[in-house]
């Protein structure tokens, strides 16, 4: 049987992914222009209120109703506090000497438990037993943060501002200082420290931390590299628009679901992709240039007669 991604991005109001092997659908995914999701955008944000009582500020970003960052979400970069304090406070964090944090970690976008966040919660855990997010957040402050929650009901999003950017194969922290490791579902151990020894090449930055996502199993050394480059350019367009940016501001938009599907869904071993929708298309090779380049050969424009699922047999 051969495997294709379909993506029917024919209409504006609605994309819709599905990954079939013959005819049998094995995924599906939707998403209407209507109800996108926010969680992964990442805004410029400005402190309407310091909350002592919940330990949390309220921010207004630019969604329906002000977002809700709890005092462990905010990176302290953003403390007002001397600056002698804040570089000892990040000091201690580098010097905390932990070999292999690899099985700690917080979820990550694509389900994986990954490794390497042990040290940020134990920065976080350090932070809120010696302040209070009273003395050290103050109303108007301007912050950068990300959705990691989206809005419900009358709840606004949740928050914070410590950032993640995900790629196809790696995610990228651009300020977790000693964050990194290897996806926990990698269990091959081979393959953990091929990836160990991968990671280590790409000599990132100091104040940064980089984890590899389960995608990236068996994945070479220069796969690695290359989208690990492309979260930098990321991170480097980002703060560029951070800086040319007032409050309230959308900064960067997680991708849309075309794009997301190119990154996390895609196979190489799949035969192609067929996009019904000329935009679609131009987004998923466009993408797929960046990511993999070898494989935007197999990016189709489907231009049948008939819808491209009901040609497929799957509507």
């Amino acid at each position: 049987m051969s495997k294709t991604m379909l993506i029917d991005a024919a209409h504006a109001e609605e994309t819709r992914v599905a990954i079939v092997d013959g005819r049998q659908v094995e995924e599906f995914d939707f998403e209407s222009r209507a109800r996108r999701q926010l969680r992964g955008n990442i805004y410029l944000a400005k402190v309407t209120r310091v909350e002592p009582s919940l330990q949390a500020a309220f921010v207004e970003y630019g969604g329906n109703r002000h977002g809700f960052l709890a005092f462990n979400e905010i990176h302290p970069d953003y403390y007002q506090i001397p600056v002698a304090d804040r570089e000892a406070i990040m000091a201690e964090a580098q010097s905390d000497d932990d070999d292999d944090h690899d099985d700690l970690g917080r979820e990550s976008d694509d389900g994986d438990s990954d490794g390497g966040l042990a040290d940020e919660e134990r920065l976080k855990r350090r932070l809120m037993r010696r302040y209070k997010i009273q003395d050290v957040i103050k109303r108007r402050q301007i912050l950068l943060v990300q959705v990691v929650k989206d809005e419900r009901g009358a709840k606004g999003a949740a928050l914070t501002t410590w950032l993640s950017l995900a790629g196809r194969y790696c995610v990228l922290m651009p300020n977790t200082g000693k964050g990194g490791g290897i996806s926990r579902k990698i269990t091959n151990t081979s393959d953990r420290r091929r990836l160990k020894a991968a990671a280590a090449a790409l000599k990132v930055p100091q104040g940064m931390g980089l984890i590899i996502r389960t995608a990236g199993a068996k994945r070479t050394r220069a796969e690695i590299k290359r989208d690990y480059e492309y979260l930098l350019r990321l991170w480097s367009t980002i703060r560029e628009t951070t800086l040319s940016s007032n409050a309230p501001a959308m900064i960067y938009e997680e991708e849309n679901l075309v794009r997301r599907a190119v990154r996390d869904m895609y196979d190489k071993d799949f035969d192609g992709i067929q996009v019904e929708g000329v935009e679609g298309f131009k987004q998923a090779r466009d993408f797929m240039r960046v990511l993999m380049p070898s494989q935007a050969k197999k990016i189709h424009l489907y231009q049948g007669s008939r819808p491209l699922f009901a040609s497929n047999g799957i509507e």
